[in-house]
């Protein structure tokens, strides 16, 4: 607690958490599940600015005080930090009636937070930081393209223009370089009852709308594999004689599978939903159709990010405590004892109340 302590009270000069350590509100952060940056609040504790939320494998919010290569990451509960920071009661006291809220989120990427921190009555600094930052958006051009292609082909008849990013499309559509793409747009306008002069307000709020969507999707594909490879990981341990005369052991490695096939199933099946829904939309272009699809996948944001929050912070510390692989049986399920286990039922009871929806 004294070296985190010492870090809580360290300079604040260039928003670095010391020697090697990552800036306390980067790209990475802003992009990422599991993290809260808690600069991007009004945060009276001075300290606090340098510090993140951030969910642990057992899907716990605690704050990260420091995190560099050389001394690893410091953490504390929150309802500790009073011991990290004695000499600012008053304004940590205001602080923790907002961390006391934003520990129930079950996730903290932007699409989550947009919506739960406007709930909460809770500010941000600046709009800016929920949005994701521009080298996650050009690395979600590919997913986009799925999601810009018919409105490509709406307004210019193709999808054959140069895309390096997802800005590069919505410029495009809202500034046509030809006659034709013009009175499509016009076409457009009417069909979804806007006037000409909206159609970049609902560009914007398309491809926003559908920027979530590929976020999501591209977490998804990246999460997915790991989640295979982790269960096949998981059942070599049952080639252990040990392994294999322990029914509880058996009993406990059939329900961390059940319960990641159910889990992953069940969200994909979602995404080929949203896709359906999609498609549906430029069959039937009108305004009320895209503020169906629109509150669809919106209304998603909140569980989408809660279950693959909760994946991804559990794969991350599988693949780190086991980076090639391996490990004895005995090891093996010992870690899925405490750390996978712990918080899976969350994980699936927050897929199931989506799925019930």
């Amino acid at each position: 607690m004294a070296s985190i302590a010492a870090a809580a009270h360290g300079s604040e000069g260039d928003g670095s958490d010391g020697d090697g350590a990552a800036p306390y509100f980067d790209d990475t952060a802003r992009d990422a599940l599991h993290i809260l940056p808690m600069a991007m609040l009004p945060v009276a504790t001075p300290g606090l600015r340098r510090a993140k939320l951030i969910k642990n494998a057992r899907l716990e919010t605690v704050v990260e005080i420091f995190h560099d290569r050389q001394a690893g990451s410091g953490q504390v509960a929150a309802e500790h930090l009073a011991s990290v920071f004695p000499g600012h009661k008053a304004e940590l006291r205001a602080d923790m009636l907002q961390i006391g809220k934003l520990t129930r989120l079950n996730s903290f990427d932007i699409y989550t937070l947009r919506k739960e921190l406007r709930r909460l009555g809770i500010a941000v600094n600046d709009a800016t930081h929920l949005r994701l930052s521009d080298k996650r958006r050009s690395e979600l051009t590919t997913y986009m393209t799925a999601f810009t292609r018919p409105l490509m082909q709406q307004v210019y008849g193709s999808d054959d223009k140069p895309i390096s990013d997802v800005t590069d499309i919505l410029q495009m559509l809202a500034n046509p370089d030809r006659e034709e793409a013009l009175r499509n747009l016009r076409l457009l306008s009417e069909k979804l009852k806007v006037q000409l002069t909206e159609i970049p307000a609902f560009l914007e709020d398309y491809g926003d709308v559908f920027l979530s969507l590929a976020y999501f999707r591209n977490c998804l594909d990246t999460i997915v594999p790991d989640v295979q490879r982790f269960m096949k990981w998981a059942a070599e341990s049952r080639e252990s004689d040990m392994v294999a005369r322990d029914r509880n052991v058996l009993r406990m490695l059939d329900e961390v599978r059940s319960k990641l096939t159910d889990i992953t199933t069940s969200l994909t099946g979602r995404f080929e939903a949203f896709d359906r829904r999609s498609k549906d939309f430029w069959r039937d272009i009108s305004a009320e159709s895209f503020r169906a699809v629109r509150q669809q996948i919106e209304s998603h944001h909140v569980t989408i990010g809660g279950v693959l929050c909760g994946l991804a912070v559990k794969m991350a510390l599988w693949k780190e405590r086991f980076p090639q692989g391996g490990g004895g049986p005995q090891k093996r399920v010992e870690f899925i004892r405490s750390e996978i286990m712990p918080g899976l039922d969350h994980i699936n009871a927050i897929e199931r109340q989506a799925g019930a929806a």
